[in-house]
């Protein structure tokens, strides 16, 4: 008797069959991604196509945890995970346990991976970022010791700073052991006492810049005391290098102008200050001169010295990185001959009024009633307080007023003796 079977039963013991298959229990399938659809569920339905044939795949909301990037139409992924049957539909698909990005997209995926751990750990954070300081002048740089890359930062930095001091570390950028050799020179030149550090290379596909997505450098940018500027590849290339540095700089060549600064701009701004400094002592000096007449010169001079000597401090410290230490100490110099020539001008003008005055109090000194009657002379006057000058102005009767040192006498006249060479008349 021929037997029968539903077909709920057919496709449960295909089902079963694939269950016990060792190879579609553990497939890894490479393709073309198609037909992609991302559920409200969160699961993701799409199919694997080649030039052979098409596959429908399905991962599962639980399983997408290990997916480090987004999927899209056209990619092509490699795809780990059991094939089986799905009873309802009587159809087998790739239930999909892990998706990878092939050939650089792999590449791509783990640089998703390693940056999102890092930035979980911290190691992106602002408030680890070290500010570069605004006059380096001795910098470290960690790059291959031939390439564009060193050629440009020597190029740019000296002619910016001709004085600036370069040290160089020759480190394998590309390649095996590239990325123990950058970590090698980041810690051998952070040991320098240097006031930055360039870590960089000229740009390239992602193959040639992996060795700056290596956690081995992100950890040694990151325990630097040194200040770490990044300057990988071209504009649009980013690494992870990049995020853990204090500063990126899109290209080497922009790294070497934000590390070091232009001391010609610097030179013109001390001569800005210089210009201006010295107007003001102009000024300061001609207003003192003009004062000189009152005697009035020291305080207001000693207030205007102070205010300069202040500001002068204030210059000395803003421009201190650029070495205008000489240019400095001349202002100084003049401001300090400026104040001797001003106090010996002061001190001459205080001894010409002393001199001034002691002739003009002996000059109105003898022509003084006073000084006369301290000497035993008398004063004598009418009623009218007119001067008695002759024994012709009074008669006998009249009043009269004597003026000595201590007083005033007032008497009566008796009667008047005329005098002539000691004769009586």
């Amino acid at each position: 008797m021929e037997k029968l079977y539903s077909v709920g039963q057919i496709n449960a013991y295909i089902r079963a069959m694939f269950t016990q298959d060792f190879v579609l229990n553990r497939v890894s399938v490479r393709g073309e991604v198609s037909n992609l659809k991302y559920h409200t569920s969160g699961h993701i339905y799409f199919s694997l196509k080649d030039a052979s044939g098409t596959i429908a795949c399905v991962m599962f909301a639980s399983a997408r945890k290990g997916l480090a990037f987004r999927m899209s139409d056209g990619q092509q992924v490699v795809v780990d995970g059991n094939v089986n049957v799905y009873e309802r539909d009587g159809k087998y698909q790739l239930y999909a346990s892990r998706i990878r990005l092939d050939g650089a997209g792999v590449l791509y995926e783990r640089f998703l991976q390693l940056k999102g751990e890092l930035e979980e750990m911290g190691m992106f954070a602002p408030e680890y970022k070290q500010k570069i300081p605004p006059f380096v002048r001795r910098l470290g740089v960690v790059t291959a010791p031939t390439g564009a890359a060193i050629r440009d930062i020597i190029n740019i930095a000296t002619r910016r700073n001709p004085g600036i001091q370069i040290i160089l570390y020759p480190a394998r950028v590309q390649g095996e052991g590239a990325a123990e050799s950058i970590a090698a020179g980041l810690a051998a030149l952070d040991g320098l006492d240097l006031d930055a550090i360039i870590v960089g290379r000229g740009g390239g596909s992602i193959e040639d810049l992996w060795a700056f997505n290596e956690e081995t450098v992100a950890r040694a940018i990151f325990a630097c005391r040194t200040p770490v500027i990044s300057a990988v590849g071209h504009e649009t290339d980013t690494t992870i290098a990049d995020f853990v540095a204090d500063l990126r700089a899109p290209t080497p060549s922009a790294a070497a102008e934000l590390a070091v600064v232009d001391i010609g701009a610097v030179y013109q701004r001390l001569g800005e200050y210089q210009k201006r400094l010295g107007r003001e002592l102009r000024q300061a000096v001609q207003t003192q001169r003009l004062r000189l007449e009152g005697c009035r010169l020291q305080p207001r001079m000693e207030q205007l010295l102070g205010g300069k000597r202040q500001e002068l401090e204030r210059y000395q410290v803003r421009l201190r990185y650029a070495d205008p230490r000489q240019r400095v100490r001349e202002q100084r110099q003049r401001l300090a001959d400026d104040e001797d020539a001003l106090r010996r001008a002061m001190e001459r003008a205080l001894l010409l009024c002393r001199q001034r005055m002691a002739l003009y109090i002996e000059k109105t000194k003898h022509l003084s009633p006073l000084e006369r009657l301290s000497k035993g002379y008398g004063f004598v006057t009418d009623g009218a307080g007119a001067r008695i000058r002759s024994v012709g102005q009074i008669s006998p009767g009249d009043e009269l007023s004597v003026y000595v040192a201590d007083g005033v006498i007032a008497a009566r006249v008796e009667e008047t003796k005329r005098l002539s060479y000691g004769a009586e008349s």
